[in-house]
């Protein structure tokens, strides 16, 4: 995950000194987004059931998706 703290932006202020935009690295912006299809993801799955490790597992082998 990206370290916002690190990030460098440049900001672009209008005449009253308010930002109004962001200036940032290409590569930074495209983890950032990475990030925040991550965390979209992680919210709408919330509320999904979940299953022990070794019964994941087992389904996994049973349907030879993983060996042994």
């Amino acid at each position: 995950m990206l370290d916002v703290k690190q990030l460098e932006i440049r900001y672009v202020t209008n005449k009253a000194g308010d930002k109004m935009e962001v200036i940032m690295p290409i590569d930074d912006f495209r983890e950032l987004m990475e990030d925040i299809e991550d965390l979209a993801a992680v919210a709408e799955r919330r509320e999904e059931p979940t299953i022990p490790h070794e019964k994941l597992l087992a389904e996994l082998k049973k349907d030879g998706l993983l060996q042994d």
